[in-house]
């Protein structure tokens, strides 16, 4: 290995180091990351033999995607979160018991991450626990089972993840294919935690105070539900937009913050209290800007280690070991650590899908088929494995910025449990793959 490849390597372990202990040394996650991203890739443009400038702005413009698309769901949470429209739901949840909560938010997540995406329904529901949960620690527990719920329901559904929506679009799956195959495994990595944690958790949780002298106190009850249908419904009509357009899904999150835009400047228009607090450009203030540079940081930081050949090494190193399943729970284990999306980036180019005429050569190659049980259960691995760290998803990076929820705290609270997951869906996953379908 080259000076300048171990050097990335050095830079990235001590700036993932200073992120997972944010809150000891006191340095902001945002601020490290985006020099993380800034480092790596200069040593890579002034050691690194072929750096060509383009090269930067492909990826640039793939974190591009992503960046707006969580820029757009979140401000299309806080508009309906500022319009009172979570509290027809909240109002909907009367029970106070940690235990039903745990399994109402848990179910309800590992469903609707499969119709949206993991990273926006982990944004809605974390918006709804502030209205159920007043304890910054109980929420925090809560937001923990979303992280790892969301990114479980997501791993069953071609468009619930990147990665899924990734091996969809290069006809590595199918729908249907992902769907029955990836679904048990999927909803066993949520039963397994929910029901050991169930045993664990006593008592009540405590209602956050509702102000009813509020300055939301003149949103009728009719516009609140307004903003909610249509917040919902933006969120919903993005896969619907991608199937239709053929654009990338930050296209239409953006058109439907657009039309959320222009709804709530015509209903504010006549009541100038409520439009200077109430309006977008009034609302968009109150994003968390900085989680959003932490994930541009973070994602622009690991796409210079694709460059530089270092996720490539990875991936024929994985090779070596030769059996499949062990390469794609290895694969979903440094997903809790590096993004998901160039881990499989990495492994769609480093494992084509076979054809018939490749199979009848060689029938080993029929687990990388169309809907073989390597690409299934890499969707399953990649997703999932994101939830054993905060930060090895797109969902655990939103939540993490919206409820300051410190590494070390979830390391401690919640990683053993999608680990306990994890492994119980794999195993699931395996013993019908082998056994039941004789793969």
């Amino acid at each position: 290995m080259s000076v300048f490849f171990i050097l990335m390597i050095v830079i990235f372990i001590i700036g993932y180091c200073a992120i997972a202990l944010e809150h000891p040394i006191k340095i902001n996650k945002s601020a490290t990351a985006l020099l993380l991203a800034v480092i790596l890739w200069s040593v890579y443009a002034l050691m690194g033999p072929g750096f060509e400038h383009e090269t930067i702005l492909v990826h640039l413009g793939d974190t591009a995607e992503i960046v707006f698309f969580l820029l757009g769901a979140m401000t299309i949470v806080e508009i309906v979160d500022r319009h009172e429209g979570f509290r027809i739901i909240t109002d909907k949840i009367h029970t106070k018991s940690k235990r039903k909560l745990l399994w109402i938010i848990g179910i309800l997540t590992f469903f609707m991450s499969a119709v949206l995406d993991n990273m926006t329904t982990a944004i809605v529901i974390c918006a709804l626990l502030r209205k159920l949960i007043a304890d910054k620690h109980d929420r925090w527990f809560f937001c923990g089972i979303v992280i790892l719920a969301a990114n479980s329901g997501g791993a069953w559904s071609p468009i619930g993840d990147v990665t899924t929506i990734m091996l969809w679009i290069k006809g590595n799956i199918t729908a249907l294919g992902i769907i029955t195959e990836t679904f048990i495994p999927s909803l066993v990595s949520l039963l397994v935690p929910l029901i050991a944690i169930t045993f664990m958790l006593k008592g009540d949780v405590e209602r956050p105070e509702i102000n009813d002298d509020s300055e939301l106190s003149t949103i009728s009850s009719k516009q609140s539900l307004l903003i909610l249908c249509l917040g919902v419904g933006a969120l919903l009509f993005v896969p619907i937009f991608k199937t239709i357009t053929h654009l990338p899904p930050y296209l239409g999150i953006l058109f439907g913050l657009g039309v959320l835009w222009v709804v709530t400047e015509i209903m504010h228009v006549s009541n100038k209290e409520n439009y200077s607090r109430l309006n977008v450009s009034a609302i968009i203030t109150r994003v968390d800007v900085p989680s959003v540079l932490f994930f541009l940081g973070i994602l622009m930081a690991v796409a210079s280690l694709q460059t530089a050949g270092h996720l490539e090494m990875l991936s024929k190193s994985l090779d070596k070991l030769g059996n499949i399943y062990i390469i794609d729970i290895i694969i979903g284990l440094a997903s809790s650590v590096i993004d998901n999306v160039p881990l499989v980036a990495a492994a769609l180019g480093m494992y084509p899908v076979a054809d018939a005429a490749q199979i009848a050569a060689n029938p080993e190659l029929v687990h990388f088929a169309q809907d073989g049980a390597f690409w299934e259960f890499l969707a399953y691995c990649a997703g999932t494995g994101g939830s054993i760290l905060i930060i090895g998803s797109a969902a655990g990076v939103a939540v993490m910025g919206m409820e300051k929820i410190d590494f070390i705290w979830y390391l401690k609270k919640i990683s053993l449990w999608a680990l306990l997951g994890y492994f119980a869906g794999a195993g699931v996953f395996v013993l019908i793959s082998k056994f039941i379908l004789h793969t």
